[in-house]
């Protein structure tokens, strides 16, 4: 084979950067010299195949690992595309760090495949990796670092990942150079590597070219030909390709290149500068088997490198890059800046004091590409079948590649991968996050943000105030504190007047959190008077046909019958062929051939897109996202029918309007306000979905009217205190694409004996006869001191019996129970290790412990909402002191 395309013989790797130092340059103040080599023959390039399965675009490590995966699963007819040289781009640059150390499950168990992957792949290719098993030591220099990490621990035990707290003289044994008087601890992960980025680019390569994939460097890809919203093939300045799938892993330049598709596909991400500094070897050269020096709290890390160290790190003034263009040169030219680095190279010293006397090699500034929420992209796109995108890794690209190429090779292959994703999955985006000027605000936030300490409930400061209800400025000046979901601004609280506003604001701790009496006082009002909720952020969807079409295609994607009669809501799951669940929603019947659906903020893309693949291609059938034409509040609150009565002079009692009921109203002066008799919280109430003209009036009727009834403003973390407690499961949160109706106790909510086969019916069916192996249950804490004791978030550990179980989902407090509430899912295992079926022997006679941060805390376990059982005590005592008042 020539040139153009490669095999595994003539297939080279790119050499690892040679720095040279220039005698002539005054230290600090170095001449680079790159050298970047592969070989090849001298024979004009291979001509593009006509035609492909496969066409990926872009040559680094993340689109290699996607090749390799893909000729793993027994993909034939890939073709790998590189502007450039093979691997010349970021991965070139790449610090060489493979750490389990993540913020979510999922990116730990990516990153911990990746470490595997990239030991084997010597021995697989006959290609050195340059793996070293070197562990890495995440330091803290205060209290609420290492519950941080001990969370961290916590969690990454949970997925076999061996780690251990340790003490500051313990880092000091372990790395020679870190100075540990300002330390408190630290997280031990003898399991992290590091390795060369260019080889293990190249091991992939030689491996998915020894599989049959084609890849062609010097081959720039113009844009992706999309028709009837498929992908038929692909554009490049060498010619045209026809293909069936496209996968974007391009990098820095994927936002570009999905911009410059006839269809215009949204890949939020932008990059920015990123430095890292090389020495000389030391005096006492340094062991290459030295442990990785995570340093967050000083914004550093540093590794062992050719007896020198490699030290880079996250300012809190990153530099923005790139914003036209995607040429590869443009790496290639970035300069050294020795001011911007001063910061990094000042904590450096403090941490290392013996590198004051080490000689510097090169300030090296490489390019990194970070996304709105610091999480990469992965997965199809909507409105494009075929699409697929694996780019946006904030820095963790060689963390990440290894794992997320597999996921994306599986999701290509079977339609889903083995493991939920939906963290990463593009479709939590939209369109409203492709603006340059966001991206450029955002992620100078985000860099920071890698190595800032997050406590529960941060909040982005940046890319605020995209998207508002009509009612923000009312409720702004009542006091609301606002917090962002998939770019709406909703209200966590109203803080009364006299409180210090910017006290609550700046309060940040693992604790007992300020804002505890306010949304205690919230809830107090939701259970005795009446509240109002703005909710108009919720997804809402109208579906109509000129027949039944809508009908039929609800029955088949949704699990609970919606032939029910007109003014009927239903809650329901839409689940895919495996049972799970790809949305939560609640489905109005509006009149004959029309339905309103509502879901979850975060699922506005995913659902659309959801439902548009099933949607049969029928002109008679029409979906239309109404989630900016209506404001949704939420009167909560056994006093919410007075008020509605009042505005509407129309009884709201369960007998008139009877639960789960949606009828169009005057509300005040506004007419056509569809009122539900639902309040996601198992609370009595009503939603009431206001054209936004009408919104404005509708909220000062309702708050004038609601003053004789005690009503106040609440926000959501009411709302998530009340949904806790009534165990309502969200999506997103406690239920994804792997979670069954069965295993989160919602079977009563799938209707087999409906008509319609609907999706994931037989799965479901033989789940039903064989027992489900995992379980959603709530747990209530004892022995936990609101006051003193650190607050579960979660991701906690579950145990039972003193064996590790399940973990947590989500936890609020409790204001009814007066503790705090954790939902989660556990599974039994046999004595062999396999999963059993859960029984509500295990669930009651086990002796349940929450891990906090490494504490366990005890707790008892239900599959009933506790706060059931607790009006029940409450009615008897009444009762009973009721009798013996009679009987006085």
């Amino acid at each position: 084979m020539r040139s153009g395309a490669w095999t595994v013989r003539a297939l080279s790797p790119v050499l690892l950067p040679r720095w040279l130092y220039d005698s002539g340059a005054r230290s600090g103040h170095l001449s680079l010299q790159r050298s970047v080599r592969f070989v090849s023959t001298e024979s004009p390039p291979t001509a593009l195949p006509a035609h492909a399965r496969v066409v990926i675009c872009g040559g680094g490590i993340v689109g290699t690992s996607v090749a390799y995966h893909l000729a793993k699963l027994g993909w034939t007819e890939i073709v790998l595309l590189e502007q450039g040289r093979l691997g010349a781009g970021t991965t070139r640059f790449c610090a060489g760090i493979v750490s389990v150390a993540k913020p979510l499950s999922i990116e730990s168990k990516m990153a911990d495949y990746s470490n595997s992957l990239y030991e084997r792949l010597e021995e697989e290719t006959g290609i050195k990796t340059g793996f070293v098993r070197t562990g890495s030591l995440c330091l803290a220099q205060n209290q609420d670092r290492l519950l941080s990490l001990k969370r961290l621990a916590s969690r990454l035990k949970l997925l076999g990942v061996s780690c251990n707290i340790i003490k500051p003289k313990d880092v000091a044994g372990l790395h020679p150079l870190v100075n540990i008087h300002d330390l408190v601890g630290a997280l031990h992960l003898p399991g992290d590597s590091v390795v060369s980025p260019p080889d293990v680019n190249h091991a992939l390569a030689v491996a998915a070219a020894g599989y049959g994939v084609q890849i062609h460097e010097h081959t720039s890809v113009n844009h992706v030909v999309v028709m009837k919203g498929h992908v038929t093939a692909v554009e490049t300045d060498r010619g045209s390709i026809e293909c069936e799938y496209f996968v974007n892993c391009a990098g820095q330049w994927a936002y570009e290149l999905g911009q410059s598709s006839e269809v215009k596909v949204s890949v939020p991400l932008h990059g920015c500068e990123h430095f890292y500094l090389l020495t000389k070897p030391l005096s006492e050269p340094l062991h290459p088997e030295s442990p990785v020096v995570i340093d967050m709290d000083g914004r550093i890390y540093t590794r062992a490198w050719q007896g020198g160290i490699l030290s880079g790190g996250f300012e809190k003034n990153p530099k923005p890059i790139f914003t036209e263009g995607r040429n590869q040169l443009e790496i290639q030219n970035m300069q050294e800046d020795w001011d911007h680095f001063e910061p990094m190279l000042s904590a450096l010293l403090r941490r290392m004091p013996s590198l004051e006397a080490c000689e510097i090699q090169q300030l090296v500034n490489c390019p990194e590409s970070f996304t709105p929420d610091m999480r990469c992209l992965m997965g199809e796109t909507p409105g494009i079948y075929g699409y697929f995108v694996l780019a946006g890794m904030n820095s963790s690209g060689l963390s990440f590649a290894g794992g997320a190429g597999k996921y994306l090779a599986e999701w290509i292959t079977y339609g889903y991968p083995s493991a939920s994703v939906w963290p990463l999955d593009i479709k939590r985006f939209g369109n409203l996050q492709s603006s340059r000027t966001f991206l450029r605000h955002r992620v100078m936030e985000v860099m920071p943000l890698l190595y800032e300490l997050k406590v529960p409930r941060w909040d982005f400061q940046t890319g605020r105030q995209l998207r508002t209800s009509p009612l923000y400025d009312r409720l702004d000046t009542q006091g609301a504190r606002w917090m962002e979901k998939h770019g709406f601004e909703r209200a966590k609280f109203f803080v009364p007047p006299g409180k210090d506003l910017l006290a609550l604001d700046q309060s940040k701790t693992f604790y007992k959190p300020d804002w505890f009496d306010i949304v205690g006082a919230e809830v107090k009002c939701c259970k005795e008077a009446v509240c109002v909720i703005d909710m108009s952020s919720f997804t809402k969807f109208e579906l109509t046909s000129s027949g039944d079409e809508a009908l039929l295609l609800l029955q088949r994607l949704c699990a609970n019958d919606l032939d029910v009669p007109v003014g009927h809501i239903v809650h329901t799951g839409m689940l895919n062929e495996r049972g799970g669940y790809e949305n939560d929603c609640s489905v109005v019947h509006l009149s004959k051939n029309s339905f309103f659906i509502i879901s979850p903020t975060d699922q506005q893309v995913h659902c659309w897109s959801w439902i548009k693949k099933h949607m049969p291609n029928d002109p008679q059938l029409h979906l239309e996202d109404v989630s900016w034409k209506y404001t949704a509040l939420n009167l909560i609150g056994p006093r919410a029918m007075d008020v509605l009565s009042e505005l509407s002079y129309v009884s709201m009692t369960p007998e008139h309007f009877p639960s789960m009921f949606c009828k169009e109203m005057s509300v005040g002066y506004a007419n056509g306000i569809r009122v539900m008799s639902m309040t996601h919280t198992g609370e009595p109430g009503f939603m009431l979905y206001i054209p936004i003209e009408y919104a404005l009036h509708v909220y000062n009727e309702v708050m004038s009217v609601g003053q004789k009834y005690g009503i106040r403003n609440a926000g959501y973390y009411a709302l998530r205190s009340l949904r806790i407690e009534k165990f309502f499961a969200f999506w997103g949160q406690d239920l994804d694409s792997f979670t069954t109706p069965l295993e989160c106790g919602r079977e009563f909510r799938v209707k087999f004996d409906k008509d319609t086969d609907f999706l994931g019916r037989d799965v479901l069916l033989r789940q039903r006869a064989e027992g489900a192996s995992r379980r959603f249950i709530m747990l209530v804490l004892e022995d936990h001191d609101t006051e003193l004791d650190i607050w579960p978030w979660w991701g906690e550990p579950i145990y039972r019996n003193g064996n590790l179980v399940g973990v947590t989902t989500s936890s609020a407090y409790s204001y009814t129970l007066q503790r705090h509430v954790c939902l989660g899912f556990v599974s039994p295992t046999n004595s062999d290790g396999k999963l059993a079926v859960v029984t509500p022997d295990f669930i009651n006679r086990g002796d349940y412990e929450v891990d906090i941060a490494g504490q366990r805390f005890p707790a008892k376990a239900k599959l009933y909402p506790f706060s059931s059982l607790f009006a029940q005590q409450k009615r008897r005592k009444d009762d009973m002191e009721l009798s013996n008042f009679q009987s006085k």
